[in-house]
């Protein structure tokens, strides 16, 4: 089947995209692993010793920058819908985090431990309908906050992307009716034209 112009598009903006040519040159699985970086880099979230879930973990960036980062001292559980390659330093665990007994199977692998950093970066299967892809975004986004309400470290962090559009007030409300600290992030390595963004609540509220 020929391609369309806007996927041939997409695939040579993806192939001559710097960070994707230096996470081949780095070793790194994904561009998304310079999201974190820069993240961590200016928040210090990646503490030696904490656990940390990665929702939406799959092909592996942030979970294999976290690991390096806690070189040992800690765990990163990993959660995707996808197949993800074995990584050194993660627990994967494959299934759709929508389905309870994926949640209860997250819960016993944490087997109370509360994590200190919870990383959701899940998107939807994209259907090209913008009103149908915001709500899949955000009720992705609930489910990572409701995760982390229920299971952080009181001074713990989370971080979740979603995309500025229809429901992104509401639940920075949300956000900030969580967390005392509060803010935005666009890493560099976050294209100018995706809608994307990141926030990052720290320290539950009591």
């Amino acid at each position: 089947m020929k391609r369309s112009r806007s996927s041939t598009a997409w695939l040579n903006e993806h192939v001559n995209d710097a960070f994707v040519q230096r996470a081949k040159a780095e070793g790194y699985r994904s561009r998304a692993s310079y999201k974190l970086m820069e993240i961590d880099a200016k928040d210090d979230l990646i503490r030696s010793g904490d656990t940390i879930v990665d929702l939406g973990a799959a092909p592996g960036g942030w979970s294999q920058v976290a690991a390096r980062r806690l070189q040992g001292s800690g765990r990163v559980i990993a959660l995707d819908l996808l197949e993800m390659a074995p990584m050194r330093g993660v627990t994967f665990l494959q299934g759709d985090f929508r389905d309870q007994d994926i949640l209860h199977a997250l819960e016993e692998l944490l087997a109370g431990d509360r994590p200190g950093l919870v990383l959701s970066d899940m998107s939807p299967n994209i259907s090209g309908i913008p009103v149908c892809d915001q709500a899949r975004v955000m009720h992705l986004a609930e489910l990572g906050l409701d995760f982390a309400r229920s299971w952080l470290q009181p001074n713990g962090a989370f971080l979740v992307k979603i995309f500025q559009g229809h429901g992104f007030n509401e639940f920075l409300h949300a956000m900030r009716q969580t967390f005392k600290t509060v803010a935005s992030r666009k890493p560099d390595a976050s294209r100018d034209r995706s809608p994307e963004v990141y926030l990052l609540g720290k320290v539950l509220k009591t």
